[in-house]
């Protein structure tokens, strides 16, 4: 199950199902206020958009199954399996948190705050997306909103001390991501009390784009270790 980052959607993942193994079904979030739900009003906070997610996934999930998040949409895998865990439902075996800080060191931000001229700086300092889309009046007017709804929803999410118990957790960043370093990412040890893996790629904050067979090649064997 994959959780996008703030901005995205499901669609992102497509690449990525395409190179993960045959016996790896790949479902992907859609949030709501982009692409088929653009008529939806968006999560106000990372808590609301956890809580709808669980209520949808609850008794959908058959058989052994792993989240995968990157950005924002990492905090909001690892709270989805918290909040599983407290409700004594099957949590995820593993949890991939991608190129985001972990929740304990979480740092706040005010990106949400920005005219739109500023968060259209956020996303070509990012990248991620075709820069000549950037110069799109009109696809702008569609990308913004629910971009700056998500940055609203995690600058503002209280960072917690709070563990998975037995999930294990693998961490992806890369070495050039401006908004997450080393330490931070090392820090989701704390997320679990079970295994904590770690993995740095070279790239930035969307280093997966570059290094999608690779890190697909690491998730369908940690999937593979985690049913065997």
């Amino acid at each position: 199950m994959c959780f996008p980052h703030a901005g995205g959607s499901a669609s992102y993942y497509y690449a990525f199902s395409e190179l993960l193994g045959p016996d790896i079904e790949l479902l992907a979030i859609q949030y709501p206020g982009r692409q088929d739900r653009c008529a939806e009003k968006t999560a106000g906070s990372i808590a609301e958009l956890a809580e709808a997610i669980c209520e949808a996934l609850t008794g959908e999930l058959d058989g052994p199954f792993a989240f995968f998040g990157h950005s924002m949409g990492a905090v909001a895998a690892f709270e989805v399996a918290r909040r599983f865990q407290q409700r004594t439902q099957p949590a995820p075996s593993r949890l991939f948190a991608s190129g985001y800080p972990a929740p304990s060191r979480l740092r706040g931000g005010t990106v949400h705050r920005r005219d739109d001229a500023g968060l259209v700086a956020e996303l070509r300092l990012l990248g991620g997306i075709d820069p000549r889309w950037l110069d799109d009046p009109d696809l702008l007017a569609t990308v913004l909103p629910p971009l700056r709804a998500d940055y609203h929803a995690i600058e503002t999410h209280p960072r917690t001390a709070e563990q998975l118990r037995g999930t294990t957790v693998t961490m992806f960043t890369g070495d050039a991501d401006p908004h997450t370093t080393l330490e931070e990412g090392r820090a989701w040890a704390g997320a679990t009390t079970g295994p904590f893996e770690f993995h740095v790629f070279r790239g930035g904050h969307f280093y997966l784009d570059d290094c999608l067979p690779r890190l697909a090649r690491h998730v369908t064997d940690s999937v593979g270790r985690s049913t065997r």
